[in-house]
C-alpha cells in the first residue's frame, strides 16, 4: 500500500553546501564572508519580544501596516531556518498573528510565511540545545495541528506542506554562521512527543466538505503513519472509524480511497489491531467497507484497483474474526462467500453480477483470501447457515481430485491449483465439522479414502511445494495426505456415530493402517515433521474409530500391533529433537489405549510380543507427561494376568523391579504435589497423611453432592491412584529388589484407599461444621471416624519404624561380618609375611637351615603311622648330597615292585631315567594323612625356590639332579 501513496513531487533543489558548519578541509575555519556578516548583523537587530509587543496591541490603521511590515521582516530574517533558541517566541509570534487573522484577512500572508519557516531546518549552536529546547520545539510543532482550527484553506494546505517537508528537508542555500542544521529526524521526534498526529486527526472533522483540504491532511498523516508512536495517537483519535468513511467518498482522482486504506493498513501493522477492528466494528463502517469493494470488483479494472481490492478483503478478514462485527447483518458475509464459490458453483447469483475472473495474479490473491474468509467464518455458529445454503462444502470438495489439467486451456497454472486445492482441503477442514450433514450427504469420506489412496499410490506426479500449505510437499503427495488426513481428523474428533460407522463400512481401517506403514517407512528414511504429524494423525483416527467397539479393535489386531510395536522402541532422546516424536508417542500410546486394551486377542497378542516390556521400559523414563497415561494402560490390562506377569518378570536397568518403579514414581509424585514426609519417608501428619499442598490452601467450600470435592479430583489428576491399583494386582508382600526405603513407602501406599476415605470423612466433616452443628449422635459418629483414620496413620507409623529399625539392625549385622572379614584378612596376611621372613632366613642363615632341617625330620617321623605293617620296606625321605630343607616336587614318581612277587631290582625304563624316584624296593602300600600333604605342599614351595651354597662341594652327582629338576 506504500507504493500507492502519491507523494507531491520535491521543489528544485537550492544551490547548497555542506551543512556541517565546522573547519574546512584545509584547517582553517570557515571565514565569514560580508553579505553573512550583514545577515547575522541585520539578524540580531531584529527585537523578538518588540515584535510580540506590537503584535498585541490593535486599533488603529497605522499599527497594523507597521505590524505587517513587521511580520514580513521576520520572515525574511528567518528564511534560511529558525534558530531553536527563539523557537519559543516564534511560535508565539505565530498565535498572534493567527489571532490577528481572525480579524483581518491580509494577515494570512504573513502567517502562511511563518508556517512555512516550520518546514525549514532548525537551527542549532551546540550540539546539546537538541536536548535543551526539546519542549519547547515539540509544544511549537503541536501549535501546528491546532492552527488547523484557523478557517482558512490557504493556511490547511500551508501548515502540511510544512509538516511534509519534515520528511524530504531542503537545506537552504546560504546557513547563518556559527549554527548549522538539526539531525535530520529530530523535527519527526519531536512530532511524535507533541502529539501532532492527534491533532490532525481531529482536523479531520473541520474539512468534511473540503476535497482538496482532506487530501492533504490524509497525505500528511499517510508520512506520519509511519512512526508508531504516531499510529497509536491516531488511533486514540479514533482514526480507523474516521478513515473507513472516506474509502467510498466523492474523488474522481481516487486518491481519496487509496491514501486512506494506506493509512488504516499502517495503523493495523503498528498500532493496537484489536482497538482497530474494534473502532471498524460498527455497522456503518462495514458498509462502507463493503460498498467500495463491490465496485472494486465489478469496475476496477486497473493493476492499482485490484491491489486495493485485495488490501481491503485482508481488512474485512481480519474483521471476520471478531464476531462481535456485523459482518452477517451487513450482507458482507454472504457477498465474499457467493465470491469464494463463483467458479466452482455453477450458478448464477445476482450478487455477483459483472464480476469476471482474470486467472491474473491479482485474482489468484483473491481467491485464497476468500478461502480464508470462509474458514474464519465456519467458527461463527450463525454464520454456519449461509454456509450450508451457499453450497461451500462442494465448492471445496471440487479440489479434493486429481488435477487433469489440459494444455492451454485458459484456467490456473499446475502451482496456483495446487495451492489453492491444498488451502480448499485446509479450509475443509474448518467447515466439515460444523456442517456433518452436507459433509455426508456430498460423499466426503469417498473422496477423501479414493484421495488418500491416491497419495499412497506409485503414480508419478510432480508437486512443486512453493505455496505455505505445500511446504515439505516438493516431488511428493505429502502435503496432499497431510491435509486430508487432517480433514478426517477434524470430523472424526465430533464422536459421531454416522461419521464413523461411514468409515469403516468402507474399510477405512485397513486403509489407515496401510497409510500409517508408508509413512512409516517414509520416515526411516528422512525423518521429518510433516511424516511425524502424518502418522500422529493416524493414530488418532484409528483411536476414536476404534475405542467402543471390539470387533473393530480386532479388525486392527490383524495387522495394527506389528505396525505399533515399533513406535514404543523409539530412541528416547528423539523426544527432545523438537520435531514432534513427543506427540507421536503420545499419539501410539492412546492408540494402544483404544485399539488393544480391552480385547483379549489384541491383548493378548500385543504381550507376546513383549508389549508390557516396552512400555515399563518408557515409564522407567520417569517422563511426566508419559507416565499417566502408560500407567493407565497397564491398569486397564492388569486383568489380563499375562500383564502382571510380565510386570513381575520385567527387569530395568540395575535390575530394577518393577515394584521398586513404581514406589519410585509414587515418591516424586509426592514431592510435586507437596505431601510432607520425613527425611525417611514416613508419614509426618498422622491425621492426613497423603493430603497435598494445594488441597491445605483450599478453604473449605460446600459443595452439592453431585459435584466431586477436592479429594476425589486428586485422584484423576495425580498418579498415586494407579500406582495402588497396579500393587492391588501385583500383590503387597514377596516383592523383590526393594529396599527398607521402599518397604517405608509401600506401607504407604498398602494403606491408601484407607487414607482417602478419612480424606473425603475430613472434608465432609469440615462441610459440616461450616455450615451447622450436628446432632450429638452424628458427632460422636464424626469423632469416631476421625479417630480411625488417625489410629490407621499412627499403626502405618509404627510399622514404618520397625523396618527402619530391622534396616538398621542389619546393617550393623553386616558392619560387624565385614569387620570379621577384614581381621581375618589382616591375620592371614601377618601369617604370610612371617612364613615368607622364615624362608629368607633359611636361605641366608645355614644355622636357621640346619634347625629347620631338624624341624622337618621331626614331622616326616611324627607323620609315620607307629603300627608295624608286615613286610613293610622303609623308604628313606632324604635326597642324597642335599643340604637344603626342601623336598621334591609336586610330580613325584614312586617305583615299585611288578605285581608277582618277585625280589630284585625293578627294571631300568626311560620313565625312571627321567623322574627322580623317592624311594626304593617294593611298594605294597602308600597312606598319607594330613600331616604329610601340609608338609609336602611346604616342602614343594621351597623346593621350588632353593638356592645352592657356593661354600658346599660339588658332589659328583650333581648333573643328574641337576637334569631332574629341569625334567620336573
Amino acid at each position: 500500500m506504500a507504493s500507492l501513496a502519491a507523494a507531491e513531487p520535491p521543489g528544485p533543489r537550492a544551490a547548497s553546501r555542506s551543512p556541517a558548519l565546522g573547519p574546512s578541509r584545509g584547517g582553517g575555519e570557515r571565514r565569514r564572508n560580508a553579505p553573512d556578516a550583514a545577515q547575522d548583523a541585520s539578524l540580531r537587530s531584529v527585537d523578538l519580544n518588540h515584535v510580540i509587543t506590537l503584535l498585541k496591541g490593535s486599533g488603529s490603521k497605522d499599527l497594523e501596516d507597521e505590524q505587517l511590515k513587521t511580520l514580513k521582516k521576520v520572515v525574511k530574517h528567518f528564511e534560511n531556518g529558525i534558530p531553536l533558541k527563539n523557537i519559543a517566541q516564534i511560535t508565539e509570534i505565530l498565535n498572534l498573528c493567527a489571532e490577528k487573522m481572525n480579524e483581518q484577512e491580509a494577515f494570512t500572508e504573513p502567517l502562511c510565511g511563518l508556517i512555512k519557516l516550520f518546514g525549514l531546518p532548525f537551527l542549532k549552536q551546540k550540539s546539546s540545545d537538541e536536548v535543551n529546547y526539546s519542549v519547547e520545539v515539540s509544544q511549537s510543532i503541536a501549535q501546528l495541528g491546532y492552527l488547523m482550527r484557523v478557517p482558512s484553506s490557504q493556511v490547511k494546505i500551508r501548515i502540511c506542506r510544512s509538516i511534509v517537508s519534515f520528511y524530504n528537508i531542503e537545506l537552504p542555500g546560504k546557513l547563518l554562521s556559527g549554527y548549522q542544521p538539526t539531525n535530520a529526524n529530530y523535527k519527526i521526534q519531536m512530532a511524535e512527543e507533541g502529539g501532532l498526529a492527534e491533532a490532525l486527526v481531529s482536523s479531520l472533522a473541520l474539512v468534511e466538505n473540503q476535497l482538496t483540504e482532506t487530501l492533504w491532511i490524509l497525505k500528511t498523516l499517510q508520512h506520519l503513519s509511519t512512526s508508531e508512536i504516531s499510529c497509536r495517537q491516531m488511533v486514540k483519535a479514533q482514526a480507523a472509524s474516521r478513515l473507513c468513511l472516506y474509502l467510498n467518498g466523492a474523488d474522481p482522482s481516487g486518491q481519496l480511497m487509496f491514501r486512506s486504506s494506506d493509512i488504516l493498513w499502517s495503523l493495523l501493522e503498528k498500532a493496537s489491531k484489536e482497538e482497530v477492528v474494534n473502532q471498524l466494528s460498527s455497522l456503518e463502517c462495514v458498509l462502507a467497507l463493503k460498498e467500495v469493494f463491490v465496485h472494486l470488483v465489478t469496475r476496477g479494472f486497473r493493476h492499482d484497483d485490484q491491489q486495493l481490492r485485495n488490501d481491503l478483503l485482508v481488512i474485512a478478514t481480519l474483521l471476520a474474526e471478531n464476531p462481535a462485527v456485523p459482518m452477517i447483518e451487513s450482507g458482507f458475509a454472504k457477498l465474499l462467500i457467493v465470491l469464494a464459490t463463483f467458479t466452482e458453483v455453477k450458478l448464477p447469483n445476482p450478487l455477483v453480477k459483472g464480476f469476471k475472473l482474470t486467472y491474473s495474479n491479482e485474482d489468484f490473491e483473491m481467491k485464497k483470501l476468500l478461502f480464508n474468509i470462509i474458514g474464519i467464518l465456519s467458527k461463527d455458529q450463525s454464520a454456519v447457515q449461509l454456509l450450508s445454503e451457499n453450497h461451500v462444502m462442494p465448492a471445496l470438495l471440487y479440489y479434493v481430485k486429481v488435477n487433469h489439467q489440459k494444455p492451454g486451456f485458459l484456467d490456473w497454472s499446475a502451482a496456483q491449483y495446487e495451492d489453492l486445492q491444498l488451502h480448499a482441503i485446509a479450509v475443509l477442514a474448518s467447515v466439515a465439522p460444523a456442517l456433518v450433514d452436507k459433509y455426508l450427504s456430498c460423499q466426503a469420506n469417498t473422496l477423501l479414502l479414493v484421495f488418500l489412496e491416491w497419495c499412497i499410490g506409485q503414480d508419478p506426479f510432480f508437486s512443486l511445494g512453493h505455496s505455505f500449505h505445500g511446504t515439505g510437499g516438493r516431488g511428493n503427495k505429502l502435503a496432499q495426505m497431510r491435509y486430508s488426513l487432517r480433514v478426517l481428523r477434524s470430523v472424526v474428533a465430533l464422536y459421531d456415530d454416522a461419521v464413523s460407522i461411514n468409515l469403516c463400512d468402507q474399510g477405512a481401517i485397513s486403509q489407515l493402517l496401510d497409510i500409517l506403514k508408508f509413512a512409516a517407512d517414509k520416515s526411516k528414511e528422512k525423518e521429518g515433521t510433516i511424516l511425524l504429524e502424518i502418522q500422529a494423525d493416524v493414530l488418532f483416527i484409528l483411536s476414536v474409530l476404534c475405542e467402543h467397539d471390539v470387533h473393530r479393535k480386532e479388525l486392527f489386531s490383524c495387522g495394527g500391533i506389528d505396525i505399533l510395536i515399533p513406535f514404543f522402541k523409539m530412541d528416547p532422546r528423539n523426544l527432545y529433537s523438537g520435531l514432534g516424536h513427543s506427540c507421536l508417542l503420545l499419539s501410539a500410546l492412546d492408540c494402544l489405549w483404544s485399539c488393544v486394551v480391552g480385547c483379549c486377542i489384541a491383548e493378548d497378542s500385543f504381550i507376546e510380543k513383549q508389549g508390557i516390556f516396552l512400555l515399563m521400559d518408557l515409564l522407567a523414563l520417569k517422563e511426566k507427561n508419559l507416565c499417566n497415561i502408560i500407567l493407565g494402560i497397564l491398569v486397564e490390562s492388569s486383568d489380563n494376568p499375562k500383564t502382571t506377569l510380565h510386570m513381575s518378570i520385567w527387569r530395568g536397568k540395575r535390575d530394577q523391579t518393577a515394584a521398586n518403579l513404581l514406589i519410585q514414581l509414587w515418591r516424586q509424585e509426592e514431592v510435586d504435589l507437596g505431601v510432607k514426609r520425613d527425611q525417611y519417608g514416613r508419614i509426618v501428619d498422622t491425621k492426613r497423611p497423603i493430603v497435598t499442598s494445594f488441597q491445605k490452601r483450599q478453604k473449605v467450600i460446600p459443595v452439592p453432592a453431585s459435584c466431586p470435592s477436592f479429594a476425589i479430583m486428586e485422584i484423576s489428576e495425580s498418579i498415586r491412584a494407579k500406582v495402588y491399583s497396579l500393587f492391588c494386582k501385583l500383590g503387597f508382600e514377596n516383592l523383590p529388589g526393594l529396599s527398607a526405603k521402599d518397604f517405608v513407602t509401600l506401607a504407604i501406599i498398602q494403606r491408601y484407599i484407607d487414607f482417602k476415605i478419612a480424606e473425603v470423612w475430613s472434608e465432609i466433616c469440615a462441610e459440616i461444621k461450616e455450615e451447622f452443628r450436628p446432632v450429638t449422635a452424628d458427632e460422636r459418629a464424626l469423632k469416631v471416624i476421625s479417630a480411625i483414620s488417625e489410629n490407621t496413620g499412627e499403626a502405618v507409623v509404627a510399622l514404618q519404624t520397625e523396618v527402619l529399625e530391622i534396616e538398621d539392625h542389619h546393617k550393623i549385622q553386616e558392619e560387624k561380618e565385614t569387620y570379621n572379614e577384614i581381621q581375618a584378612t589382616q591375620t592371614q596376611r601377618e601369617l604370610i609375611n612371617k612364613s615368607w621372613e622364615n624362608f629368607l632366613t633359611r636361605t641366608s642363615n645355614y644355622e636357621a637351615l640346619k634347625k629347620a632341617k631338624i624341624l622337618q625330620e621331626t614331622l616326616i617321623d611324627a607323620s609315620r603311622t607307629k603300627l608295624k605293617i608286615y613286610n613293610e620296606q622303609d623308604y628313606s625321605t632324604d635326597i642324597p648330597n642335599l643340604h637344603i630343607t626342601i623336598g621334591p616336587g609336586r610330580v613325584v614318581t614312586a617305583e615299585s615292585m611288578p605285581c608277582q612277587h618277585t625280589e630284585g631290582p625293578l627294571p631300568d625304563t626311560e620313565h625312571a631315567r627321567r623322574k627322580f624316584c623317592a624311594c626304593k624296593g617294593p611298594l605294597k602300600k602308600i597312606k598319607r594323612d594330613k600331616t604329610l600333604d601340609s608338609v609336602k605342599k611346604k616342602s614343594d614351595h621351597h623346593w621350588e625356590n632353593a638356592t645352592w651354597n657356593k661354600d658346599e662341594p660339588m658332589n659328583p652327582n650333581w648333573q643328574g639332579w641337576k637334569h631332574h629338576e629341569d625334567s620336573h
